[in-house]
């Protein structure tokens, strides 16, 4: 009787940009590879971006999300990689066993290095009435207009203005949807200004210092009470505003997805400028636990550009450890930490950065 149902050398779970670009390096070092995701059809993240990205051509600047999708794709197109698609992992095992539930079957897969590169979930936030139909993450609001072509609603509030917010709120606006405002409850907005101009000039009125009070309806939403906020985030008496929307769109953050990094016995500690629990790792983006890696929103909330590159990283690291030093592994390490470093410089790069390097100084 067969111990494993599968055994590679290395197993990444996720083929969202961290996954692929781990699967492609390391299948193309030489290693026997398998990626494993829960959906139908890679990509994760990108499949639902229409937009096109910011940066340098490196990181595809100028290129849409969902065609970068396209483009790793083909690059795990590799006779070394086995890819898993509507197979979710469901736990993890003593000896970097895999529980993998795929088509109504339970298999075991075997695999001395692993790579995490799970992603994250929408954050929400409580206020009365936010279980009812037409609340929306953002996150869902793209995958039902982008990927399957529903309109979720006809007049939406946005709450929040980060990047997230003011491109789903914008492609809100391309897909017929009316944006009645948008809300932050800081005092200036989160993303690019590009984008926020975009939506000024089409009308859209961004409200600093306000937050979501209520959402009104019984069955559906039919409205929301906003109000402004002071310097402490206290609602400021009569200023609250009825607005009439069919959805509320949440654009409040991300938090990485742990719970495998959990159950491989890895050291989880809580770092907010990553946006949560993340699992300790080192700069080659190994865990406390040898063998396991993390790469992407898994290791602390960025942007897709940043996962592409901790999963180069994760890529070659899993392959050296397994197969000893190799001097292109290390050529790609190199070359993906010097990028890193230099996204992290930016603006939108000191939080993640400042993470990164507070979970340095924590003893694993």
């Amino acid at each position: 009787m067969k111990k494993y149902d599968s055994e590679y050398e290395i197993c990444i779970v996720g083929a969202g940009p961290a996954g692929m670009s781990a699967a492609a390096i390391s299948a193309e070092l030489g290693a026997k590879v398998a990626i494993i995701d829960d959906n139908p059809i890679v990509g994760g993240q990108l499949i639902k971006q229409t937009h096109k990205f910011f940066g340098s051509k490196n990181h595809y600047c100028g290129v849409r999300g969902v065609d970068i999708a396209k483009i790793l794709e083909e690059k795990i197109k590799h006779p070394n990689v086995t890819l898993m698609l509507d197979a979710s992992v469901v736990g993890y095992y003593e000896e970097n066993v895999l529980g993998v539930v795929q088509h109504d079957r339970f298999l075991k897969i075997y695999a001395p290095r692993i790579i995490f590169a799970t992603g994250a979930v929408e954050n929400l936030i409580a206020f009365p009435n936010n279980d009812i139909p037409g609340v929306y993450g953002a996150g869902a609001v793209q995958t039902l207009m982008n990927v399957h072509g529903v309109l979720p609603g006809k007049k939406a509030l946005m709450v929040g203005s980060g990047n997230i917010g003011l491109i789903v709120s914008y492609q809100m606006m391309q897909a017929g949807i009316e944006v009645v405002a948008l809300i932050e409850i800081m005092d200036k907005i989160g993303g690019y200004n590009v984008h926020a101009a975009k939506l000024r000039r089409l009308g859209v009125p961004i409200l600093t210092f306000h937050t979501i009070k209520y959402a009104l309806g019984k069955d559906c939403v039919t409205g929301a009470v906003i109000t402004k906020v002071n310097k402490k985030f206290q609602p400021i008496k009569g200023t609250d505003k009825k607005l009439k929307v069919d959805m509320i769109c949440l654009a409040v953050g991300l938090t990485p997805l742990s719970e495998l990094l959990y159950q491989a016995g890895c050291n989880v500690i809580y770092i907010p400028e990553l946006g949560g629990n993340v699992a300790w790792h080192n700069e080659d983006m190994e865990t406390s636990k040898p063998g396991i890696f993390v790469a992407g929103d898994a290791s602390g909330i960025e942007e897709a550009s940043t996962g592409m590159l901790e999963g180069r990283i994760a890529g070659a690291s899993a392959y050296e450890s397994l197969k000893g030093a190799n001097p292109k592994a290390e050529e790609i390490i190199l070359a993906a930490k010097d990028e890193l470093g230099k996204i992290r410089q930016g603006p939108f790069g000191t939080k993640p950065r400042l993470g990164k390097e507070k979970l340095q100084t924590i003893t694993h």
